[in-house]
């Protein structure tokens, strides 16, 4: 499901535990709705909201740090492929094959990045590299350096392709929301019990069903970026594949 559609699920959810704390205050008797009854709810409602913004400031924490981990893999990933680029430049005419397939590989390898993060069946399915990807590689294998200077480009080639290689591997075992969705409902609960208690003991009206609006909307909102940053592939927050794609410059003739 989308982030968009859960955050709306979420909304529903939670303004609807404000009718439901409506729907209780007119059902229970008066005798129910005492002082002691009311000072009661609200220390559980406490213990209930502080609970939920220790969950959700660690869900942020969360969603962030695994958004800012693939970002920052992305950008590896693309400085590594530059750097590989200027690599088989230093080592010569002889790399120029090598170049041209790299320049060839960046396509397919942005598409499936991208692609496999958005669909359910590449997330379950095994690693395989590109062809397009393999080549390059090997073809950085087969070159045979003559003198000292391009057996040391040669090496060095190789560290940052194995580089390469690794991040992409950790940019696929990442794949998938970071956020749970069990933990996620439990906290969609807590909200509706916190909203509940607002309209327990205090009747609905205009200005008060207008502010618990806003806070439910708020509150979604916070799930909705929350879900956006746990898939940094997709959504609104989704990682520029700009860059990435336009790394290498077209070679001249």
């Amino acid at each position: 499901m989308s982030s968009g559609f859960v955050s709306l699920i979420a909304f529903v959810i939670i303004l609807s535990g404000a009718f439901v704390g409506a729907a209780l205050r007119r059902a229970l008797p008066n005798d129910q709705l005492s002082t002691d009854a009311k000072d009661i709810v609200r220390l559980g409602t406490g213990l209930v909201g502080t609970i939920a913004a220790l969950v959700l400031g660690l869900l942020i924490a969360s969603a962030k740090s695994s958004y800012d981990t693939q970002s920052s893999q992305v950008h590896h990933m693309t400085a590594d492929i530059v750097l590989l680029d200027q690599l088989l430049e230093q080592y010569g005419p002889e790399a120029r094959p090598v170049r041209d397939v790299m320049r060839q590989a960046i396509g397919p390898l942005v598409e499936r990045l991208w692609w496999e993060k958005q669909s359910p069946a590449a997330k379950d399915a095994p690693f395989e590299a590109t062809p397009i990807a393999k080549d390059v590689f090997v073809r950085i294998g087969e070159l045979t350096p003559t003198t000292e200077a391009q057996r040391s480009l040669k090496t060095r080639a190789i560290q940052v392709s194995t580089e390469l290689a690794q991040t992409r591997l950790a940019l696929f075992v990442q794949a998938g929301s970071s956020i749970p969705m069990p933990f996620l409902a439990v906290l969609i609960f807590w909200l509706a019990i916190i909203f509940a208690s607002f309209s327990l003991f205090a009747p609905l009206n205009p200005t008060l069903l207008a502010a618990l609006v806003v806070f439910a909307l708020s509150a979604s909102a916070a799930l909705f970026l929350i879900l956006e940053m746990g898939e940094p592939f997709v959504g609104l927050m989704q990682i520029p594949s700009a860059p990435l794609r336009n790394a290498l410059a077209p070679l001249g003739a």
